[in-house]
């Protein structure tokens, strides 16, 4: 499967959570996220453009790698997303397994969540309201999809954005507007 992805700063969090239910989106309850994100041990994730990260929200974690970006309009990427078992160290038991075979963390990425879906040109699209720290505020808007149809997951969430006035997309990850954020 593929991610086609849009992330959008936001200046009012509570004014584009009221736009998104006028569309009907149906939230979810908010949730933490950490996300653990690795160096690899022989390659320079950060020239290929992939990542690879454990997530953790409550006792649920899941291991993802994100391929390179493939295309130029959304954060469009293949991701390959594992549930492991749930529980309070089931991270650091991952992390030290990652950790034997040479990987070592590069950052934490902490945020908090507020999900919603709602439908938009007959397609199910994810959004989420971001409050990143360190970072700021952000809009998500995605679709999994299969190879064949990125392209119009990616014209749907694009007219989705223009629908809502989100402006420029951003196309920088979290991880890496948190590094740049650490440096300048």
């Amino acid at each position: 499967m593929y991610e086609v992805e849009m992330k959008f700063p936001v200046a009012d969090a509570s004014a584009m959570e009221q736009k998104l239910v006028g569309l009907a989106a149906r939230f979810r309850e908010p949730v933490q996220q950490t996300d653990r994100y690795f160096v690899h041990p022989c390659r320079d994730f950060g020239r290929t453009d992939e990542a690879l990260r454990l997530r953790r929200v409550g006792d649920e974690v899941e291991l993802t790698w994100k391929g390179p970006r493939i295309d130029s309009a959304a954060k469009t990427r293949q991701e390959i997303l594992l549930p492991l078992p749930t529980g309070p160290r089931t991270v650091d038991e991952w992390t030290e397994l990652l950790a034997a075979l040479g990987f070592r963390v590069l950052a934490e990425v902490v945020k908090r969540r507020h999900a919603a879906r709602v439908l938009w040109q007959g397609a199910e699209v994810d959004a989420a309201l971001d409050h990143v720290d360190g970072v700021g505020n952000y809009l998500e808007l995605e679709i999994l999809a299969r190879q064949g149809e990125i392209q119009v997951a990616t014209a749907c969430v694009d007219s989705l954005a223009r629908e809502l006035s989100c402006g420029d997309a951003e196309r920088r990850s979290y991880l890496e507007l948190q590094l740049e954020a650490r440096l300048g």
